[in-house]
This record gives C-alpha cells, sequence and structure tokens, in this order.
C-alpha cells in the first residue's frame, strides 16, 4: 500500500491549519487524538488512528510549553506513527513504537521554526517603532510560515517515501529495539497522567482523587474510562452547585425544620 498525493495534500494541509491553531486560539485540531482520527479516516483506518491518537493524547498531559521552551511534536507523530502502522499493516502498537521516537526527533524543526520567527518579530518592532501598523501586521502574518513549513516538510517527506520507510525500519530495526518503543509506548501515557496529576490539587481534593481510583480499580471490565470521567462529571457539578449557593441550601434545610417543629405543635392529645 502507497500514500496517494490526494492523502498526502490534504494531511499537509491539515497539519498546517493545526499548528496555526496551537499558537493562536487553540480550538483542539492540533492535539494527538485529532490527528491520528483524520489520518486513520483518510487512510481508511479510523481504528488504528484512534488508538495511536489517543496513546499520544495521554502522552501530552501535563506537557505544556513555558516561555520558550520545545516539547515533543507528538501531532506530526501521530499523522506519520498512524500512517506508517496502517502501511505496514501491524497495529497500533507499531505506529505508537516509531510516532514517540518522531516526536522526539522532530523538537529540532520546532526549534529552527522559532528561530526563523524571529526575524519577522524583529522586523515588526522596528516597523512598531515607526508607526507602520500595517506592515506590523504583514510580519505577522509572515512569521506563520517557518511553522507551517517545520510541520509540512516531515509530513510530505515522510508520507511520500511512505512505503520505503517502512520497508527500511523493518529491514535494519532489530525486533528488540521496536519491542522496547512499544513498550515505552504503553508507559508513557501513565507518565503523562503522573505530570498531569503533579499540577493538580490532589492533597485537598483527595476524596474525588480516591472515588476515581476504586471506580476504575474495582469496577470490572464492564466500567469504561467514560464512565468514570461521567461520575466526576456529576459529582463535580454538585460540588459547584452546593459550594456557589450555600445560603439556598442551608435555609430550606431550616425551612423544614420548623415547618416539622410547626407541625408537632399542632398536634394534640386527646385525654
Amino acid at each position: 500500500m502507497t500514500v496517494s498525493l490526494g492523502i498526502i495534500i490534504v494531511l499537509c494541509i491539515y497539519v498546517s491549519l493545526a499548528v496555526l491553531d496551537q499558537i493562536s486560539l487553540q480550538l483542539g485540531p492540533y492535539s494527538p487524538l485529532f490527528g491520528g482520527a483524520l489520518t486513520g479516516l483518510v487512510m481508511g483506518d479510523l481504528k488504528t488512528g484512534l488508538m495511536v491518537g489517543a496513546t499520544l493524547q495521554l502522552m501530552t498531559l501535563g506537557v505544556a510549553t513555558f516561555g520558550g521552551a520545545t516539547v515533543p511534536d507528538f501531532l506530526t507523530g501521530s499523522v506519520m506513527g498512524t500512517a506508517y502502522a496502517i502501511l505496514a499493516n501491524k497495529g497500533a502498537s507499531y505506529g505508537i513504537g516509531l510516532a514517540v521516537p518522531i516526536g522526539l526527533l522532530l523538537t529540532q524543526t520546532d526549534i529552527l521554526a522559532r528561530m526563523a520567527n524571529t526575524y519577522f518579530q524583529h522586523r515588526a518592532d522596528k516597523f512598531a517603532s515607526d508607526g507602520n501598523w500595517k506592515k506590523v501586521e504583514m510580519q505577522n502574518i509572515w512569521g506563520m510560515i517557518p511553522w507551517i513549513v517545520s510541520r509540512i516538510l516531515p509530513v510530505a517527506i515522510g508520507l511520500f517515501f511512505g512505503q520505503s520507510v517502512v520497508s527500511a525500519i523493518n529491514s535494519f530495526i532489530p525486533m528488540w529495539f521496536m519491542d522496547g518503543l512499544k513498550t515505552a509506548g504503553t508507559i508513557l501515557p501513565a507518565m503523562g497522567i503522573a505530570i498531569l496529576m503533579r499540577y493538580l490539587p490532589i492533597k485537598k481534593y483527595f476524596p474525588f482523587f480516591i472515588i476515581g481510583f476504586v471506580l476504575m480499580a474495582y469496577g470490572g471490565k464492564n466500567f469504561s474510562i467514560l464512565g468514570s470521567a461521567l461520575v466526576g462529571l456529576a459529582m463535580a457539578a454538585i460540588y459547584v452547585i452546593f459550594k456557589n449557593n450555600p445560603s439556598e441550601h442551608s435555609s430550606s434545610s431550616g425551612k423544614g425544620n420548623e415547618e416539622d417543629n410547626s407541625d408537632d405543635d399542632e398536634v394534640e392529645i386527646d385525654d
């Protein structure tokens, strides 16, 4: 199986829009889950795309860019990992094992994009000091180009030579190394959740944490993550309602007690 030119164009357009969303509105298309799902959809294997994207999404929990720091490009990794998994017909674990090193490797292209972008930002500063706001706007628009190119080039080249890349991987990379990458792919989601937990006020809300753990650990196979999430959503809603309206609930309970007492006073005992 080879990747058609139409699919390559669609995925290149997607990663272009996704990286712009990542540095601006952050509506969600830049997430690895979205990238894996879209790649799987256009290549005819949505299930594999969802599995690769969801696993990489868990890896990104708690990972954020602070200042000028660069994080692994798991968006591009999800696209290329899903594509390679479908091309090799070896399942999601194969794609996850490739997506992780791809995402780590592409941090270098992200750094190059940031460096190139500074050229346009310095020009924007110069035009701003001159009061030329039209050119300031244009420099910010031109500054999008390095970001787009940093994502398009790896995807276009990687998918164009996709079958050759997969064949080379299968020929030169030993199986024990691929097994190690697959194992890392299963461990890293737990690490992502652990990193996220460091930012959460676990000590303050530890009862909710215990409830979630019990539901997932002892709920059995029929109790899914979605079920646990819905229980958490309901409990969070109840907590917010009672926290925002404490006087209303206390007054209503007090009113009920007064009515009960008045009813007791009205009861007459006949001798």
